[in-house]
């Protein structure tokens, strides 16, 4: 049965009062917004040919937010009444003070829809869902006798988001959402690899559904598993690095993409302050922050401020040129907000965040990177990584790279960590290709707390000068 939609002003609110109400938190104050949500998610696991956890969750609430220059107050509830919204203004209230500031002029207007607003919880029926995931086991156990462990998951969820704005503007968005993703160990002769694969985006559970999709997910992860038992210790020093398309950007996403959000670039604590029209990387690197792109993980139609999506230019021809922003840092550093102001849930407070951001490509051909290659790495995965946003340095694991010598890709590597800092990679690509590709929907960025999904991508790069971690 399909789900029922969510309005908090159909048999639970009044408009005109909640908009006096808070009209009345925000009086004196810069900005603000009430912000309501519902979100409901579900997930299965299936691991070792079995259903480990079926899982539904459903929430609902809403924020108050009331801002004057550099302070906001914000106070949250999962009651959606009138006497719960009185509370949470007078509660942020108290943070604003007596007032003095003006009211910023509200987001324009968008009818602009960058996904379905079906919810992908009632795509499929829940047995399809099990019988799919018990298909992906048995698949792979038939494809490779060496597979011991198989690991699989279907995940969905649909948010619904309305924003009251000041001005009484009302502004709604319905997000949807769905993710496979499949792991796989192999063993041989003792030695036991893993390997990982999946995605999703902005869309129902038909498309990953499909055998012909969950089979390719599948038979990738277990590519990634029998190169890696092949995998030798990697080497160690400072080497030049060909990273691989696509997910790699990963890097770029960690290492400069938070260094570009203008919360922190106000403060002066990004290691990119202060250099706004300077070259920050090689002639050639240009960056965008996309939050546009139909069906894409990171995509918003508006913001979590009510503020519509857009593509900003971060870094053009190695110049920065322009940062992401929501309504406050905008305000504050005097320039237009970039529909960046993103928050996890109703429970927090919204800031500048990364949607999908990605470097565009050059003109090499990707075997022509590789080929400039003395000594040195190419990494085409990666897990985890540590990152200083105040200098940019970061430490990454991959999950699948190899050795390169004299332009000819060798064995794989196992344990190559990746060291540096934005900054100087950035100026230090040597080559950009020309098959920049996106994510395959799988990125989680997390900030002060708070996650939210987003997207990566970029063109197979040489990078000189890496110092690369591993054991040999």
């Amino acid at each position: 049965m399909p789900s029922r939609r969510f309005d908090p002003f159909t048999n639970t609110l009044d408009f005109d009062t909640s908009l006096a109400i808070l009209r009345a938190a925000v009086d004196g104050a810069d900005d603000g917004e009430l912000f309501f949500e519902r979100r409901t998610s579900e997930g299965i696991v299936l691991d070792d040919g079995r259903i480990r956890t079926a899982s539904y969750d459903a929430s609902e609430g809403f924020g108050l937010r009331a801002v004057r220059g550099e302070t906001a107050g914000y106070a949250h509830s999962t009651t959606i009444s009138e006497a719960a919204i009185k509370r949470a203004a007078e509660t942020a209230r108290l943070a604003v003070g007596d007032g003095g500031g003006t009211l910023a002029d509200g987001p324009r207007a968008t009818n602009v829809k960058l996904y379905t607003d079906e919810n992908p919880l009632d795509g499929a029926a829940f047995e399809v869902k099990i019988d799919t995931l018990g298909e992906i086991d048995a698949y792979l156990r038939d494809l490779d006798p060496r597979v011991v462990q198989v690991s699989a998951t279907l995940a969905a969820s649909h948010q619904e988001v309305f924003i009251l704005r000041p001005e009484g503007t009302l502004v709604s968005d319905i997000r949807p959402m769905a993710r496979l993703n499949i792991s796989v160990i192999v063993d041989q002769a003792g030695r036991r690899e893993s390997g990982a694969s999946g995605g999703g985006g902005r869309y129902g559970f038909d498309g990953l559904l499909q055998p012909e999709h969950w089979k390719s997910v599948a038979r990738e992860a277990l590519r990634i598993a029998t190169v890696n038992l092949e995998a030798v210790p990697a080497p160690a020093g400072v080497m030049d690095v060909a990273l691989g398309n696509g997910w790699p950007g990963v890097l770029l996403h960690e290492a400069v993409g938070h260094g570009l959000e203008g919360d922190f670039n106000r403060k002066g604590t990004s290691a990119f302050a202060g250099l706004m029209g300077q070259q920050v990387a090689a002639k050639g690197v240009t960056v965008l922050d996309d939050g546009t792109i139909p069906d894409r993980r990171g995509s918003i139609s508006v913001d979590d401020e009510g503020t519509p999506s857009s593509k900003t230019t971060l870094i053009e021809d190695g110049i920065l040129v322009g940062y992401m922003q929501d309504r406050q840092n905008a305000r504050l550093m005097n320039v237009a907000p970039t529909g960046n102001g993103r928050r996890e849930s109703y429970a927090h407070a919204p800031m500048p965040r990364m949607t999908n951001t990605y470097m565009l490509g050059g003109d090499a051909r990707p075997e022509e990177i590789v080929s400039e290659i003395k000594d040195g790495i190419y990494a085409v995965g990666f897990s985890g990584g540590q990152v200083d946003i105040t200098n940019g340095k970061f430490v990454f694991n991959c999950t699948e790279a190899y050795r390169v010598e004299n332009g000819r890709v060798g064995a794989p590597v196992k344990g190559a960590t990746l060291i540096g800092d934005g900054a100087t990679a950035m100026r230090n690509i040597r080559a950009i290709g020309n098959d920049m590709a996106l994510d395959p929907g799988v990125g989680n960025c997390g900030k002060s707390g708070q996650w939210v999904p987003v997207g990566v991508g970029q063109p197979t790069l040489l990078i000189g000068g890496l110092t690369v971690g591993g054991s040999a």
